[in-house]
Order: structure tokens, then C-alpha cells, then sequence
């Protein structure tokens, strides 16, 4: 009996990864060569590139049916081009990658033959990385308060990259939020998933774009659109500062009776106001993230805009025989 052969598609997000692109693309073909049973694709999504990203994907294309290019019109981030890739990839599974070449070429291929029915996500997680210590510090931080806080299947040591089934990118392709972890969102969904490890290298072409704001960003969105945690410390903590306010009113109505009025300094009461309003305006922007990202998402303004594309809109190539089973 004949059966249609498994079409894998790669996302691929580009933001400045001019000089990586040729050596990745002939990097994925070499590692699609070593497995001619598997129809591939590749997406690539230009995510509002300043330097001369579209061009060499451009030419890509032309030489390549199989390489697909998206245009952003400006740069929506990271998450948003990945979105992006999915609403236009085809594959019955699809992987997304990095342009830096930090991962193995033939990661995704690795992560299909870990697809099954049971499991219909794979997530690449890093058995050791390159990266300077700064980078692992918040890297750890965040995989450790987002598997604590916010979602439990988290993997300890976190992922970057993962493969998702034709359904779970449909499901995904559905939601309409526009300040979220994609990786959140994946595990969010509930499908059961498989682990693929890999050893990140450092980066062989230009310099990381992945700036501390952007990281500080991703934390916040990751943190506010999974879990309730911090409007429930910030509660915790109202209520513990009313209970010690409490206790200390008490102290000083007691010690008036007994003693007599003490005339204190300045010094104690500006402490408790700086700290009482300290709290306060903390618990006001925790809650005010959390208005926001309600109000952004009420606009229904779309994740990203697509202006320009090469290859996209035309079937996949695929060999003419069957794979006989």
C-alpha cells in the first residue's frame, strides 16, 4: 500500500544573519541528502533585516523551489516571525531553528524520528552550551521560574528550537496573542512531547541580537501570559504589610497606656512610607502589565505583516514516486 511521504517543514527567523544564510542552507541540504525518504521545506522569515538578509534569501529562492522566503515589514520579534513561518509552512510536521548555525544542521531530522501519534512535539533541549555566563545565568533563571511558576512540564534545562505536529501548529496558528512565549504556547496546548538533546556551539557568524531588553521582555510576556504568581505575591505582600502595620499600631496603643506618648523621630516613619510606597507602585505596574497585554490584545491588531515573499503560495516539491510501504 502507497502512502504520501512526510513533508518537513524548517522555520527559520533571520534578523541580520546575512553572512550565516548560505552556509546554513547548504548545511540543511547536506543533512537533508543524509535522509532521502523525508520531503523537506525551508521557510525562511526575514524579521525586518537591515543588512542584506532578503537579498541572499532572495537568491536562495530563485536557485531553490524548496527555499521559501517571508518579509516582514518591519521587525515584529523574534516569536512573531515564527508565527509568521508557521502561517505559511505546509509541512505535516514543522521545526523551528535558529540562522546562527549554534544548532546541529541536523537537528530536525533528529526531532522527526522522535514524532510519533503519542508525541506530537519534540523539543530540542541543550545538553551543554558555549554561551558566557552572563547569557546561561539568565538563561537558567528564566527556564527555573518558568517551570516553577508558570508552566510544569517545563524542561529543566529549557529548549529554543522544537517540532510540532501538522495539528498542534493549527491549534497555535488559532490563538491571536501578541506578547507571548511561543515555546509556553507549544507546551501550553497539552500534547504530549518527546526530548532531543544537542550541544549548542558558539556563534561562528556576526554577533547575538538577542539584546538584555529583549530578554527582560521575553521573562515579563513569559511570566504575565502563563501564571497569576505575581498578583498573588504582590496580595501576599499586602496582606503581610497590613498584618506588621497591624501588630505595630497595637504596640504603640499599648505602650501609650502603659507607659505614656513617645515623641519619635522622622527617620522610622519616612522608612515605612518609602517602603509601603515602594510596594504599591510595584503591585500597580505587575497589574498594569497585566491591563496592558488585555488592552493590546482587545485592539485585535495582527502579529505581523507580511510584505513581501519568494516561493510561497506554490505546492511543496515533491518525487513523482510513492514511497511503498
Amino acid at each position: 500500500m502507497s502512502r504520501r511521504r512526510t513533508l518537513l517543514s524548517i522555520v527559520i527567523p533571520v534578523y541580520c544573519n546575512d553572512a550565516s544564510l548560505r552556509p546554513l542552507h547548504e548545511a540543511l541540504g547536506a543533512a537533508a541528502a543524509q535522509h532521502p525518504d523525508v520531503d523537506h521545506e525551508i521557510v525562511f522569515v526575514d524579521d525586518g533585516s537591515e543588512d542584506g538578509s532578503f537579498a541572499t534569501l532572495t537568491a536562495l529562492a530563485a536557485a531553490d523551489a524548496r527555499t521559501r522566503v517571508v518579509r516582514l515589514t518591519r521587525n515584529f520579534g523574534s516569536h512573531s516571525a515564527c508565527l509568521a513561518g508557521l502561517s505559511v509552512a505546509r509541512g505535516d510536521a514543522v521545526a523551528i531553528i535558529a540562522a546562527d548555525l549554534q544548532e546541529p544542521p541536523d537537528l530536525p531530522w533528529r526531532m522527526l524520528a522522535r514524532w510519533s501519534p503519542e508525541t506530537p512535539v519534540v523539543l530540542a533541549t541543550r545538553r551543554s552550551r558555549e554561551d558566557d555566563w552572563r547569557q546561561q545565568l539568565f538563561a537558567n533563571l528564566y527556564h527555573g521560574v518558568m517551570r516553577r511558576l508558570a508552566l510544569p512540564r517545563w524542561p529543566s534545562r529549557g529548549f529554543d528550537c522544537f517540532l510540532a505536529d501538522r495539528r498542534v501548529v493549527d491549534h497555535i496558528n488559532a490563538f491571536h496573542e501578541t506578547n507571548a512565549s511561543l515555546g509556553g504556547l507549544v507546551l501550553w496546548t497539552g500534547f504530549g512531547f518527546a526530548a532531543v538533546d544537542y550541544d549548542r556551539v558558539r556563534r561562528p557568524f556576526g554577533r547575538g541580537r538577542w539584546t538584555l531588553a529583549k530578554r527582560v521582555k521575553l521573562f515579563i510576556d513569559s511570566i504575565v501570559s502563563f501564571s497569576y504568581a505575581p498578583i498573588r505575591v504582590m496580595s501576599a505582600v499586602g496582606v503581610l504589610l497590613g498584618l506588621v502595620g497591624f501588630a505595630y499600631a497595637a504596640a504603640i496603643l499599648v505602650r501609650y497606656f502603659t507607659v505614656g506618648p513617645e515623641v519619635t523621630g522622622w527617620s522610622s516613619l519616612m522608612a515605612a512610607l518609602m517602603v509601603v510606597s515602594g510596594v504599591q507602585l510595584v503591585a500597580l505596574g505587575v497589574l498594569g502589565e497585566y491591563v496592558w497585554r488585555a488592552l493590546d490584545a482587545a485592539r485585535g491588531r495582527p502579529r505581523f505583516i507580511i510584505g513581501e515573499t519568494r516561493n510561497v503560495g506554490e505546492e511543496p516539491a515533491r518525487p513523482a514516486a510513492a514511497e511503498r510501504r
